[in-house]
């Protein structure tokens, strides 16, 4: 309750997320019995080559408003396992959950005779958040936000030669083929582009459909839009709540401006909810060209631009084009094209789906992006590396000194 009191998103998605913690956490627990490095063949007699993995010290995560429990959750649980402590910034509109789920933690480390402050907190703002990132002390920096402030954290890490790990902006694209089952796009655009009011990094904001269907497809979907049940985040039947802040809100109307005066025909949506709280319209936009200015801007609002392409090469470069490379997906059922779109000449994103919605990942995958995204890598396979440092050893048991490459030195 506390995360749609504080954040203002759905009950369901605000206990979909503390499950999402839990998870992790049980996901982290098996894999802390399998970390470790290779043993390697040796080149040399009686030698023995193998890789080990320390921990790297002490990890701070900054964290962002919309996701104020699961992104601490997949940070923390994998940091801890890797053998690090962790000091933890959450946003600063999100402090009364960040402080019950610093309390959480505590009390199950000390139960388990681990001193609470393996996992510590600090409120504050971006003057805390800067402190963190030029502190030597901090081995690394994961830092969840925007890509500009995660560009300034980025530069201020690496000045010290610091370790940062970013997760940053989205600008995802569904692309809809005419070979597409219907039944499965319709609430998968939706759910992508109107779950937790627009406001996820991995939201769909661009909605590519081939000439053929697009028509159909938006009078499905604005049908579909319509439906959707607007109201207090707390009540059980609501699937649409607020928006964060009043200045979502600005960002919101400005974004439809901008959308009209570019050219864009608004289908649904695109004005201030006459209600108490920061609510908007779920909106859907369409006429625009692939490149206008407001389509390759990200704006964290739920504003879908729906956009027309004719054949799969231009459409693969389309999704490609945004600065952003998080989430991506294609309706098909084409076995070629699926292989092409995670083939090389695909889609250049983290996140490569085929068949369901751009959002909702699974922990057991690593979740993260490229380009302006920032290249980190959280949560499952093998992302536990970035939390640990290699060392390569060599160990002679033998009595002789043979040099690598054959290397005579005598």
């Amino acid at each position: 309750k506390d995360v749609s009191l504080e954040m203002g998103k759905i009950f369901v998605e605000g206990v979909g997320e503390v499950q999402e913690y839990v998870d992790v956490c049980d996901y982290a627990v098996g894999l802390s019995r399998m970390i470790g490095g290779p043993i390697l063949p040796s080149e040399r007699p009686g030698h023995a080559l193998i890789e080990q993995w320390n921990p790297v010290g002490l990890v701070g995560i900054i964290t962002a408003f919309n996701f104020p429990v699961a992104v601490y959750g997949w940070n923390s649980a994998i940091a801890m396992i890797c053998g690090n402590a962790c000091l933890w910034k959450g946003a600063p509109t999100t402090s009364l959950i960040s402080v019950a789920v610093t309390k959480i933690i505590a009390k199950v480390l000390e139960d388990n005779r681990v001193p609470g402050a393996v996992c510590s907190l600090v409120c504050g703002g971006a003057d805390i958040g800067t402190a963190m990132a030029r502190d030597e002390r901090m081995d690394l920096l994961s830092f969840t936000g925007s890509t500009k402030v995660g560009k300034q954290v980025a530069l201020m890490v690496q000045e010290r030669f610091g370790r940062s790990l970013l997760e940053l902006g989205g600008n995802n694209a569904i692309i809809v083929f005419e070979d597409a089952d219907l039944n499965l796009v319709i609430p998968s655009a939706l759910f992508a582009a109107v779950g937790t009011a627009g406001q996820r990094c991995t939201t769909a904001r661009r909605l590519f459909l081939q000439e053929s269907i697009h028509d159909e497809v938006v009078a499905k979907l604005a049908k579909a839009y319509a439906q959707v049940r607007i109201g207090d985040p707390w009540d059980s039947d609501t699937l649409y709540g607020p928006l964060h802040t009043k200045e979502a809100v600005k960002m919101f109307l400005d974004a439809v401006e901008q959308a009209k005066q570019q050219g864009g025909s608004v289908v649904c949506g695109g004005k201030v909810i006459n209600r108490p709280g920061n609510y908007v319209e779920p909106t859907i936009v369409t006429g625009l060209p692939h490149n206008a200015p407001i389509v390759h801007t990200e704006t964290f609002a739920p504003i879908l631009y729906v956009l027309k392409f004719k054949e799969e090469e231009e459409v693969f470069a389309w999704n490609n084009e945004v600065k952003q490379g998080l989430s991506s997906s294609i309706f098909t059922k084409d076995l070629g094209r699926i292989f092409r779109w995670l083939g090389p000449k695909g889609s250049d994103c983290g996140i490569v789906n085929v068949n369901i919605p751009t959002s909702g990942a699974e922990i057991g995958g690593a979740f993260g992006g490229e380009k302006h995204t920032g290249g980190g890598r959280e949560s499952g396979s093998d992302s536990w590396k970035l939390y640990m440092r290699r060392s390569t050893c060599t160990i002679n048991y033998s009595k002789n000194l043979p040099l690598a490459q054959g290397i005579k030195f005598q």
